[in-house]
């Protein structure tokens, strides 16, 4: 028996047999083109995109209306007529004189590793949808036949060291009762896709398709983020009945998408969804969120060579807000800098980007692009209910600042005629210190808070949450986190405006009743958190969260409070921490 730890991006729990699938294809070839033929391998290289190009159209024509894999085949097919790309494997078949397989891996790799690059998790993750066209692109030019998942026979575990989200959409989901590779993240286009279609499945396992062959057995725990291979039999019989449970679960959450996450006594609480990209949004509505509490902005600066336009922006943002109207959508501008990619801008080669030139600091640095996204922002809000949000804010000359430029942006579109929503709401993430500490003043020049637990905890302990030597340091039930919580939450009220939190704390559930108790009125998380942390809401009384977390205040370490709000939480809920 072998235990292989991951990354949990869709919960529940897989047992069948694996089914090896290799989506890498055999090593290309290089060899030289006589100029005389150039035209000749232009020629196979655009016949290969009009292939592909077709196949995806295709496959796009065998889903559903309106779902995600619709719109990332979508994706593929407009990467695929993007003249920037075509123009750049054309030229290079031009300069070099070598076959089209080699000059495509060639410009491939070179966006790829621009991206690659990136310490932003989403931007390094859309390599896979370069990928995934370039593999396509090569089954045309070179045409060996591949494995196909939409002809399985049995029900199986896919096993690979990387899955494209191609295959994922293509195969058959009677079959696949799981998914588990090597690579990827929670924010790559399989996870999304899997969560979308409920399997269970974790990424990020480094030698799972190495130590398993086809025919194993196989656990997908995707609760854990852990794969089991050919597990014992006291293993086996603790997983089944684990697996029934967990469906049994699955099928008590499911009628709360209906309700409200309201307390006992009346307190009516906002869960919505964190999401990356615009397909999402099929996935919080179905699990009954109350809106976007943080939309990610970043996807759209991942073209290469080019800053998104801000017609490319206007039609992204309106996607989602036309998807969730009428219910409210929180988009975050823009938190690039640092390490992260930021096309035709060098890196800069800080020591330690996550504290140098990100975020706002680089939007007030670089207003043409700042001024670009907040004028579409602008434009977009006529198309549902937006509330714009700045990242990062460290005080109030930082505020003031970027209003200033969101002021700018307003000025511009009356100028030109161009309608927004005047009113439109504007809130900040507290997640820098000097900003949680300076809350009662920032609170009376915004609308509303969002806590970013994320950073701000790792800030606030001073411990690097992805040093694997410290991350035992980093504790949301830190007394001194806590404490900091309850003053952002208090001085908000205090200017009559809500706060929210949207860092992962937000999805725990043993850190549900104690957020409720110390006032926070909105959680955003993961789509698939929301029925379990609206179970929970819905459970106990305001009343009785205020008494747990009026007490863990009063307590003196973190291993106190942890080991108070483990046993009052396993006293009232079974599957507690299940998500």
């Amino acid at each position: 028996m072998k235990l292989l730890k991951g990354i949990m991006v869709s919960p529940g729990i897989a047992i069948a047999k694996a089914f090896l699938f290799s989506a890498v294809r055999q090593t290309v070839a290089v060899y030289d083109v006589a100029p005389a033929r150039l035209q000749e391998e232009l020629a196979r290289f655009r016949g290969a995109r009009e292939r592909a190009i077709r196949e995806l159209e295709a496959l796009r024509g065998r889903t559903a209306p309106g779902q995600p894999e619709g719109r990332l085949l979508e994706s593929h097919i407009l990467m695929l007529n993007d003249p920037e790309f075509v123009e750049q494997v054309e030229q290079e078949l031009a300069v070099r004189h070598k076959n089209a397989e080699w000059v495509l891996q060639r410009v491939v790799a070179a966006i790829t590793a621009k991206l690659a690059e990136s310490d932003n998790e989403y931007l390094r993750e859309r390599s896979s949808d370069i990928h995934d066209v370039a593999e396509r692109l090569l089954g045309q030019l070179a045409s060996p036949r591949r494995p196909e998942l939409a002809e399985l026979e049995e029900e199986c575990i896919v096993v690979a060291h990387a899955l494209l989200p191609s295959d994922v959409i293509a195969m058959d989901k009677r079959k696949v009762l799981g998914l588990a590779a090597d690579s990827g993240g929670r924010t790559s286009h399989v996870a999304i896709l899997a969560r979308s279609f409920a399997i269970p499945a974790v990424l990020g396992l480094s030698q799972l398709a190495e130590q398993a062959r086809t025919g194993d057995l196989l656990i997908v725990d995707g609760t854990r983020g852990q794969v089991i291979v050919n597990p014992d039999e006291a293993t086996l019989e603790q997983y089944r009945a684990s697996r029934e449970a967990w469906q049994k679960h699955k099928l008590q959450l499911l009628p709360l998408s209906e309700l409200k996450a309201e307390t006992r006594d009346g307190k009516l609480i906002h869960l919505e969804s964190n999401i990356e990209v615009p397909e999402e949004t099929e996935s919080a509505l179905a699990h009954g969120s109350d809106g976007v509490g943080l939309f990610r902005s970043e996807f759209l600066y991942i073209l290469p060579k080019r800053f998104p336009t801000e017609e490319e922006q206007l039609e992204a943002y309106r996607q989602v807000l036309t998807a969730m109207k009428p219910r409210p959508v929180t988009i975050r501008t823009m938190d690039l800098g640092g390490e992260k990619i930021i096309p035709g801008v060098s890196p800069g080669g800080e020591s330690n980007p996550i504290l140098g030139w990100r975020a706002v600091r680089f939007c007030l640095s670089r207003q043409d692009v700042f001024l670009t996204q907040l004028r579409a922002l602008l434009r977009a809000s006529v198309h549902g209910n937006l509330k714009l949000m700045f990242p990062m804010i460290s005080g109030v000359e930082e505020l003031e600042a970027v209003l200033e430029v969101l002021e700018k942006a307003k000025q511009e579109l009356r100028a030109q005629g161009l309608a927004f929503d005047e009113q439109i709401p504007v809130g900040i993430m507290i997640e820098v210190p000097s900003a949680a500490f300076t809350s009662d003043i920032l609170a009376r020049r915004v609308s509303f808070f969002s806590i970013g637990t994320n950073d701000l905890i790792q800030y606030l302990i001073a411990v690097d949450r992805e040093n694997e030597r410290i991350a035992y340091l980093y504790e949301p039930f830190h007394p001194g986190v806590l404490r900091l919580l309850k003053s952002v939450i208090d001085n908000a009220h205090a200017s009559g405006i809500p706060v929210g939190m949207c860092g992962e704390m937000a999805a725990d559930p043993y850190a549900a009743v104690v957020l409720l108790g110390l006032g926070l009125d909105e959680f955003s998380m993961s789509s698939i958190a929301i029925p379990e942390i609206k179970r929970i809401i819905r459970s106990v009384t305001l009343a009785e969260a205020e008494e747990l977390a009026g007490a863990i205040l009063e307590m003196k370490s973190q291993r106190e409070i942890n080991r108070r709000v483990r046993q009052w939480m396993e006293e009232r809920f079974e599957f507690i921490g299940s998500i």
